[in-house]
């Protein structure tokens, strides 16, 4: 008998979810359109240089599975962030390696640290935080790298001619569980790299009592 880690069956459960949301027909309300939510937790991603000092030179991050967006992964490796304020441990880094160190953080973990993080897009780091983050092999201080993320959706374009939206439109997202809430000013990102998914952070699903990925409902503004 095959028997599969708490790891194995959430990729499968995942890959499942972001195949059936590229491939199906929306189910309506009238409302709005169902769209899988899924939770960003505290992150890290790095560049290479900054993988080189933190782990060693030539050091390749090893992938532990993959996430839902082609082409992502959680490493195996960890990192720990620190201010003069406050620290951070455990923290996931996601692959690959990027051109800019990011840190995406919640406000919670933000006030822990004592910084000021901006609420923007990934790859918008203007006004973001500094951070030391410390690996087995070295340290950087990350300059303008600790942002908040703010809610959005990715979408291939077909998903967005499904939806009726349009790359950086603004939704809402309806989350119909036992306290429900209502995300607003949802940024839609339109890819042909993405899978449909809706990434919100612990603060945002923490209000909303989520559990693990659910569904939403997108409403189009207006």
């Amino acid at each position: 008998m095959n028997y599969y880690s708490e790891d194995d069956i959430r990729e499968i459960v995942n890959s499942v979810l972001a195949k059936t949301s590229r491939n199906m027909k929306k189910a309506e309300s009238p409302k709005g359109q169902e769209v899988p939510v899924e939770i960003s937790a505290r992150h890290v991603h790095l560049t290479q240089e900054a993988v080189d000092v933190l782990f060693g030179k030539g050091y390749l991050l090893t992938k532990k599975r993959n996430l839902s967006q082609p082409g992502q992964f959680l490493a195996e490796e960890r990192v720990k962030l620190v201010t003069a304020k406050g620290q951070l441990s455990n923290i996931a880094i996601l692959g690959p390696v990027r051109p800019e160190n990011q840190v995406e953080l919640s406000l919670t973990d933000a006030r822990i640290l004592g910084v000021t993080a901006p609420i923007c897009l990934s790859g918008d780091l203007e006004g973001a935080a500094d951070v030391v983050i410390i690996g087995p092999k070295g340290v950087i201080t990350a300059k303008r790298s600790v942002m908040v993320a703010k809610a959005h959706v990715h979408m291939t374009p077909e998903d967005a001619k499904i939806y009726g939206v349009t790359n950086n439109e603004r939704v809402s997202i309806q989350i119909g569980t036992e306290r429900k809430v209502t995300l607003n000013d949802v940024i839609v990102r339109v890819s042909g790299e993405y899978a449909l998914a809706v990434h919100i952070d612990f603060d945002e699903a923490n209000a909303a009592q989520i559990s693990g990925n659910v569904m939403g409902l997108l409403i189009k503004n207006g």
